[in-house]
């Protein structure tokens, strides 16, 4: 198990995390949210030992894990770290890359990890091909391919699909969970990415200038969101007199006392996103059709 117990961390005497704390067991993922220095990346740092910190203990399975200040070589072979600038070898082909840190002793064994790994963040065709060739988003694949090689017991991804268009984005996502998930690597998402959380997280933390604002299940967090600024990571919402709504909770209704003025239709694919002012204030709803500019419309809200 992971352990953090009120961690603190500030930078020029500038406060960046407060009494962080919070607990992952082997097979689960903590999904850590929050806007840009909000201090997802700074956590995952510290918990690497890349940084030490000023307050609180960081344990995995009664073993500290310690910073610079106390141990020479920064990380622990138990532990991986993808950050979002890939440390890969540009000269060497794919292959080489995902295999540079397993045992040359069985060549046939490291022959078919290496295959397992370049299925699982979908790279078949391009195993012989030097990284300096590759895109952004490929880089980032071999990245998270090299990391899981030796099957690690943790984990810390910084925004690991920020690269990846979304052609692939989908599939190596749940290639990528279902592994570490089946393997029981503990694993600590910093993400900007619903997508990243709601499916595949066990555990949702949302980080505010450094201060744990919520930690719960995914679902619970998003059904009751509390706070707009939760409420934003999850998609466009609405506050109606004092109420969190998000746009597919805010529908048309033939009678209503709350009457809006459309102002735009947004074409999303399978429905429009209308957005209406109210009451001088903005709402936004989901409609199956694109609505008439300066329509007055009844709405209803739902849970």
């Amino acid at each position: 198990m992971l352990s953090i117990t009120n961690v603190s961390y500030q930078y020029n005497d500038r406060p960046v995390l407060k009494a962080v704390s919070a607990q992952v067991l082997s097979g689960e993922c903590l999904a850590v949210v929050g806007e840009s220095g909000s201090g997802k990346s700074t956590l995952l740092k510290l918990i690497f030992g890349q940084m030490d910190v000023d307050g609180g203990t960081i344990v995995w399975n009664d073993q500290p894990i310690l910073g610079p200040k106390n141990k020479l070589v920064v990380g622990h072979d138990f532990m991986k770290y993808v950050a979002q600038e890939f440390d890969l070898m540009p000269y060497t082909s794919v292959s080489e890359n995902i295999g540079n840190y397993l045992s040359n002793f069985y060549p046939t064994e490291k022959e078919s990890r290496v295959k397992e790994l370049i299925e699982v963040v979908e790279l078949e065709g391009f195993e012989n091909t030097k990284v300096q060739f590759l895109s952004g988003g490929q880089k980032q694949r071999v990245a998270l391919a090299r990391a899981i090689a030796k099957r690690p017991e943790i984990i810390l991804l910084d925004e690991p699909f920020s690269h990846i268009d979304n052609f692939k984005k989908q599939s190596l996502r749940r290639n990528l969970f279902a592994y570490l998930k089946n393997n029981k690597i503990a694993c600590v998402l910093a993400t900007h990415d619903k997508d990243d959380v709601l499916s595949f997280a066990d555990q949702m933390m949302v980080l505010h200038k450094g201060v744990v604002m919520r930690t719960d299940l995914p679902s619970t967090i998003y059904s009751n969101p509390e706070h707009p600024l939760i409420a934003a990571f999850f998609g466009e919402y609405s506050t109606i007199e004092g109420e969190l709504y998000y746009a597919h909770q805010i529908v048309l209704a033939d009678k209503s006392s709350l009457k809006a003025v459309v102002k735009h239709s947004f074409y999303k694919g399978d429905y429009f996103l209308i957005e209406a002012s109210l009451n001088e204030g903005v709402v936004y709803f989901k409609n199956p059709t694109a609505l008439e500019e300066n329509a007055v419309v009844s709405l209803a809200l739902k849970r």
